[in-house]
């Protein structure tokens, strides 16, 4: 009698282990994966974020290069760059799940990875309404709902706290060189325009309809920045851009007034909050 609910057990238990469900991306595509996935790929850096604020790091077996959040990631072994990843590499170490994202990996690389059995939940965060929204679906998807609802309430107090800290004061107008030759920067719907008012400024650039616009340096002095931000360890300083032709002619810089943003402002998950809060304490000491 022992055994046969020893065996019972065993079979409930193996049916449990490959017990299959199906959900929606972020893409809205039907995604068959696990009901715990332990064996994960991610694609993307901010990916990467994520499933380590759903303390799920530990079932991460492979990232993307140019991982550096959080440091104990970095470790993992990679399968490549998010735009052209070993697709040999990631089938060789079995995932139970690829997660991926819709703004930085190819359709073809989805594709191709589905074609070969893998599940693959493609991510598509916009705005920081939509970073939170990725954290939940994220949640879903690891079968760690209740910890992407804890780290979405955290992380919309710490940006009511910030907007707190604003409240009532004067936004600083600032103009953000994403690249220069030709002029690259952020437009309305950058991720990065929010955080920027968010944490207490003013893109003047906010009001173009492009995520990443080329624009030219004549409508930047139209727009008259008080002054620029700048990441720190970026290609982009002060002093490259004071060599610039024509750049001398703005305002912020000549007069030097520059704030230098961390580069985690760049990836759409919980670490840009880190560096909007700094953020906010440069343009409001």
């Amino acid at each position: 009698m022992r055994r046969i609910s020893y065996l019972t057990l065993l079979i409930a238990t193996c049916a449990t282990c490959f017990a299959w469900r199906t959900l929606p991306d972020e893409l809205g595509r039907k995604v068959t994966l696990p009901d715990h996935p332990h064996r994960l790929i991610s694609l993307v850096p901010s990916v990467t974020d994520d499933v380590y604020a759903l303390g799920a790091g530990d079932d991460i077996i492979a990232i993307s290069d140019f991982t550096k959040y959080p440091a104990e990631a970095a470790r993992k072994p990679s399968i490549g760059t998010s735009l052209t990843p070993s697709i040999e590499s990631i089938v060789a170490l079995h995932p139970d799940l690829v997660i991926a994202s819709a703004d930085t990996n190819r359709e073809e690389t989805v594709h191709q990875l589905e074609h070969l059995g893998l599940a693959v939940f493609v991510l598509n965060p916009h705005g920081i309404e939509g970073i939170l929204l990725s954290i939940l679906s994220l949640g879903k998807a690891l079968d760690r709902e209740e910890a992407a609802t804890h780290v979405v309430s955290e992380l919309r107090g710490r940006l009511r706290a910030v907007g707190v800290r604003v409240e009532n004061k004067p936004a600083v107008r600032v103009f953000m060189p994403i690249w220069y030759d030709p002029v690259i920067t952020i437009g309305k719907y950058a991720f990065i325009t929010e955080f920027i008012q968010a944490a207490g400024g003013n893109s003047v650039t906010d009001d173009i309809s492009l995520e990443w616009p080329e624009i030219s340096l004549e409508t930047v002095i139209e727009r008259k920045p008080e002054a620029l931000v700048l990441m720190k360890g970026s290609k982009i300083s002060l002093a490259e851009i004071e060599a610039r032709p024509g750049w001398k002619t703005l305002e912020a810089v000549r007069s030097h007034r520059v704030y230098l943003v961390d580069e985690r402002i760049e990836l759409p998950s919980p670490v840009a909050f880190d560096a909007m809060e700094d953020l906010a304490k440069q343009l409001h000491p």
